[in-house]
């Protein structure tokens, strides 16, 4: 069975801080080896998905000002 991203980051939320850092250190490894091509085509794939994502749900887009301000209250 093939896991979404969205199933992936979930699991992967899911493990403890050592393994989840040792997970990322991994994946950043593993981009270092593609090409700077691959790299920019990687990016704009995502960046296209992200803006879909939005056109779909416009509701969900927040000015950085909101976020940062939820974030701070949430850290308090």
């Amino acid at each position: 069975m093939t896991m979404t991203i969205e199933q992936l980051e979930s699991e992967a939320l899911n493990l403890p801080m050592d393994s989840r850092a040792l997970l990322v250190q991994r994946l950043l490894t593993s981009l270092e080896r593609i090409s700077t091509q691959e790299n920019e085509r990687l990016w704009v794939e995502e960046a296209e998905q992200r803006y879909q994502e939005l056109l779909k749900n416009p509701e969900q887009i927040r000015d950085a000002e909101t976020v940062f301000a939820d974030i701070r209250a949430s850290l308090k």
